[in-house]
């Protein structure tokens, strides 16, 4: 499942509606939905994104976050690192080839971490 499919769900079902339901309010099959869900779809469009926004009732800073949630959502992600570092290209590869080994704590603290360094990084761009 992808975080995206995870949150879709939660608020589908917080407000007691069906697959069905979205299905036919967004023009697409229930078999697609359930795909979204699950995350055996890849990433959603932000067309799409927008009218399940406003299928659920969702504004500003939720539907925002929706957003997001659908850009991090490519159950297949692909990496370019051939313009990095050897270190980047290592990690790249360390966790395409070992992500399905960590459980979700680990993945929560590997999480956590990168977004440190990111915000981190950012901080020391605005410095600069």
């Amino acid at each position: 499942m992808t975080p995206f499919g995870l949150k879709m769900r939660t608020l589908r079902k917080e407000r007691g509606l069906t697959q069905q339901q979205q299905a036919d309010y967004l023009g697409v099959s229930k078999a697609y939905v359930s795909a979204l869900e699950i995350g055996s779809r890849g990433r959603p469009s932000g067309p799409l994104v927008d009218q399940i926004c406003a299928w659920l009732g969702l504004i500003w800073d939720d539907a925002e976050a929706l957003k997001v949630l659908a850009a991090m959502s490519h159950p297949k992600p692909v990496t370019d690192a051939s313009k990095c570092d050897a270190n980047a290209v290592y990690l790249a590869n360390l966790l395409a080839q070992n992500i399905h080994r960590l459980d979700t704590s680990q993945c929560n603290e590997v999480i956590a971490v990168l977004e440190r360094q990111l915000q981190l990084q950012k901080f020391c761009d605005l410095c600069s």
